[in-house]
């Protein structure tokens, strides 16, 4: 190591005196000899220089005053800011905070600029002086821009914090996290919350949270914003709200509306508008002072608009008047006490709570509030063999209503639902009738009376329950409440009242007769067949399965009540009747051998039904008189032993006497048809000679027409050329005769109108030279007639006395006269010497 240093102008270094072990500054420019005692610890390095605008941190720095060569002391844990000035050397011990390497540029720094809408947030680490205010440890406060922030070792930086802007229809909510004073200059305390609206940068405080950005609500002619007061505070508008209150903003207050703290916005709301016809009823309407009014009701009629409060609201929405045709009405009852004015007549009624009554139409209706409306009402249209069942809320009573008319209900009246039973209710769907089986003949009776109306359940009602009761059938009717019956014969219309029912029969049906099997309302009269499949047994014990068909029909007076009721006495009248008349059967089969009933089966049937009379012979017809049931014939349709040897022995000896029939009729039928073949034979040979002997009377005749047709051809061409020549001289002669006349026609014609031509000439000519003359004469007649009162004119204006004065005086003054009468030739004469005057006449004056 050199012993000796030589030290630049601005430069230092920091020697060691090993004996005292005391570290030295040495600035230049200087040239030092190191002793022994003595090391070179740093240098030679640059002073340190800070240019405008920077500052550096000195850690340890040495207490002053100090100097160069001397021994110092340093205040240890401390940091010193220094800025533009000297350059400067560092002592030994302190040290500068950022540089590297004895490199002192990078712990230059340039003084932090804060920018216009910006702050820097600091914070005091010791009780410390800055910019002549106290601060304590822990204090922060903030710096706002433009300026130059001046660093000190005693407050450190806790960051940058930009300004908020506030737009047009904005504001920010603050929150303070301590007491402090707004830069409004009002006192805030910790937690509290307040708006700041003044558009532009808003820089909050050291303290101030932003909590968030509100946005206005913008109003609108046809919006408005409901508010609610979560505090006690003064609203935007400068009114004082209490805790809970509710209220309303419209344009009329602000354009755009932003809720204070302690306000909270519950919902815009829009406009409600009513057109022509139309209304609303609001409910808790506030008062002048902006309090609802719990309980009462308002009606709103259009045209017109408003807002709904807080608490208020639209009962059923916004309502159309009621248009009533004149065939509606509306029902009403009186809610309250209510003055009504809209009957006919122009006095008020008083109506009181309960009332019930009726408005009828053409015309609109707009409920007050007083009123209710229960219901709309058309009248119903009802046409022939339709009605509808009415009750009266009032007394109970139900009675149909029938058409043809137009029936409107009454206020005490409502149409009535009839409820039949599930059974009527699929007798109707299916016209009348069903069956549990498929081979039941009488189900074809009920399709003509489906009514379409009542197929799958689809019945209205209300409406009067009908059946078209066919041609041969009755219907028996029960009424429960008179506790009687009637009974209608088709064709016609049943018309159910509202205590009626059908009476429902239970029939048998089915071969054999199976009980229940067929439900109906009608009742077949006839003339109608039944038939049935009864077992039987002969007195020799063959069981026979017999098929009858009988035919039936009831014998009933219409016009008596007894007869008509007697057929509906028994409900299952084929049943009965196939009962009575198997018994009966049974009972003869049973006393007749089987051989005997195979031969004599029908007479024996027809004995055992219809019994004989006094004489041996049987009766035509069986009746029942408990329901007037006759059965006139009876058929038997097979027999069958039930056994089934026995039956196939019976079929085999029905086979054999049908083939021995079948081979008779054919060898009947092949010996009828060649006798017919014969006889067909002749017939054709006869046939041809007769055709032979026309042939040849033709030929004959044609030959004879052949000879008459060429004699008239070779007369016929000669005789028509000699005719024609003939005729074609006499048409000549005849057409040189016309033309001659005709010419000579036409020469007398044009003469004749050449004549009347010049004739018609002259007379022209003398007419237009008369009338020519006759107007010279008048237009001359005319001239002298204006001449004669033109000078009479000029005469009469001069005077006589005039006149006499000028002729008085000489010759001279009498052609002045005369030249200022307009007269240019004058002749006067004394009247008796003739004059001729024919030369000029028109200029003389008479």
């Amino acid at each position: 190591m050199e012993k000796v240093v030589r030290i630049s102008p601005l430069y230092y270094v920091h020697i060691q005196d090993l004996s005292t072990n005391v570290t030295t500054l040495e600035v230049g420019p200087k040239t030092i000899v190191l002793q022994d005692n003595h090391k070179l610890i740093t240098g030679p390095l640059p002073f340190v220089v800070i240019p405008p605008g920077h500052y550096c941190e000195i850690k340890d720095p040495v207490k002053k005053p100090c100097s160069p060569g001397q021994e110092h002391d340093l205040k240890h844990g401390y940091v010193e800011v220094c800025f533009y000035g000297e350059p400067f050397p560092l002592y030994p011990g302190e040290c500068l905070v950022g540089a590297a390497d004895d490199d002192f540029k990078a712990a230059i720094k340039k003084l932090p600029f804060v920018p216009e809408h910006r702050a820097i947030k600091l914070k005091a680490i010791v009780d410390c002086e800055v910019n002549g205010v106290e601060r304590k440890a822990g204090e922060m406060w903030q710096i706002e821009g433009p300026t130059t922030y001046i660093p000190s070792p005693d407050v450190t930086t806790m960051g940058y914090r930009d300004a908020i802007i506030i737009a047009y229809g904005e504001a920010i909510r603050l929150k303070a996290k301590q007491d402090l004073v707004d830069k409004s200059d009002r006192k805030r305390v910790t937690g509290e919350e307040w708006l700041v609206r003044q558009v532009g940068a808003y820089l909050p405080g050291v303290f101030e949270e932003v909590v968030k950005v509100e946005n206005a609500y913008t109003l609108t002619y046809d919006s408005g914003l409901h508010l609610k007061a979560t505090k006690n505070c003064v609203d935007a508008l400068g009114k004082k709200r209490s805790i809970g209150q509710e209220w309303l903003v419209t344009i009329d207050d602000a354009e755009t509306y932003i809720p204070d703290v302690g306000e909270e916005a519950l919902r815009g709301i829009r406009k409600t508008v009513l057109s022509r016809n139309q209304y609303c009823i609001v409910l808790d309407p506030v008062d002048k002072h902006g309090v609802n009014q719990l309980g009462k009701r308002e009606l709103r009629v259009g045209v017109t608009s408003f807002y709904l409060h807080p608490g208020e609201a639209l009962e059923a929405g916004i309502q159309e008047a009621y248009v009533l045709h004149d065939d509606e009405s509306l029902v009403l009852s009186a809610l309250d006490y209510y003055e009504d004015d809209t009957s006919d007549d122009t006095k008020e009624i008083s109506r009181t709570p309960g009332d019930r009554w009726m408005i009828h139409g053409p015309r609109d209706y707009i409920p007050p509030i007083e009123v209710k409306v229960e219901t709309k009402r058309k009248a119903i249209t009802l046409c022939e063999n339709s009605g509808i069942y009415v009750q009266n809320t009032h007394s109970g009573e139900v009675r149909a209503i029938l058409g043809p008319q137009s029936y409107l209900l009454s206020e005490y009246e409502e149409l009535w639902s009839k409820d039949l039973s599930a059974e009527v209710e699929k007798l109707l769907s299916l016209g009348g009738g069903y069956g549990d089986g498929t081979d039941i003949r009488k189900l074809a009776y009920f399709e003509s009376a489906i009514n379409p109306d009542y197929v799958g359940g689809k019945r209205d009602k209300t409406k009067v329950v009908t059946y078209k009761c066919p041609k041969g059938t009755a219907i028996q009717v029960y009424n429960y409440k008179e506790n009687t019956a009637r009974v209608i014969f088709g064709p016609d219309m049943v018309i159910l009242g509202p205590h009626e029912n059908f009476n429902v029969l239970s029939l048998s049906a089915g071969k054999p007769k199976k009980e229940d099997a067929l439900k109906s309302i009608l009742l077949m009269l006839g003339p109608d067949f039944i038939t049935d499949i009864i077992e039987v047994e002969t007195s020799d014990h063959a069981r026979l399965r017999i098929k009858l068909g009988m035919n039936n029909h009831f014998e009933v007076d219409v016009n008596d009540p007894e007869s008509r009721r007697a057929i509906f006495s028994i409900s299952d009248f084929i049943g009965y009747a196939c009962r009575n008349i198997a018994s009966r059967i049974r009972g003869m089969v049973a006393q007749t051998p089987f051989d005997q009933f195979h031969r004599y089966s029908n007479s024996i049937i027809r004995k055992a039904v219809f019994d004989v009379d006094k004489d041996g012979k049987v009766n035509k017809m069986l009746k029942f008189d408990s329901n007037q049931l006759v059965i006139t014939q009876i058929d038997v349709q097979s027999i069958e032993p039930v056994d089934e040897n026995m039956r196939n022995s019976l079929m085999r000896s029905v086979q054999m006497a049908i083939e021995i029939s079948t081979m008779s009729t054919e060898k009947a039928a092949d010996h009828e048809a060649k006798r017919q073949e014969q006889i067909a034979k002749g017939l054709l040979e006869r046939q041809k000679l007769l055709n032979k002997r026309e042939a040849e009377e033709s030929r004959k005749t044609l030959a004879e027409l052949k000879a008459v047709t060429a004699a008239v051809e070779s007369t016929g061409q000669s005789k028509a050329e000699a005719q024609a020549k003939a005729d074609k001289l006499l048409i000549q002669g005849e057409s040189a005769i016309e033309v001659a006349k005709l010419k000579a026609e036409a020469s007398a014609i044009e003469f004749e109108a050449e004549c009347d031509t010049a004739q018609k000439k002259k007379d022209m000519d003398i007419k237009f030279q008369r009338e020519r003359d006759e107007l010279e004469i008048k237009k001359s007649k005319l001239l002298a007639a204006i001449e004669s009162s033109k000078v009479t004119s000029i005469i009469s204006a001069i005077g006589q006395k005039t006149l006499e004065e000028i002729a008085a005086e000489g010759p001279e003054c009498q052609a002045k006269m005369l030249k200022g009468l307009g007269i240019t030739n004058v002749v006067i004469t004394d009247g008796t010497t003739p004059i001729n005057m024919l030369s000029r006449p028109d200029q003389c004056l008479y």
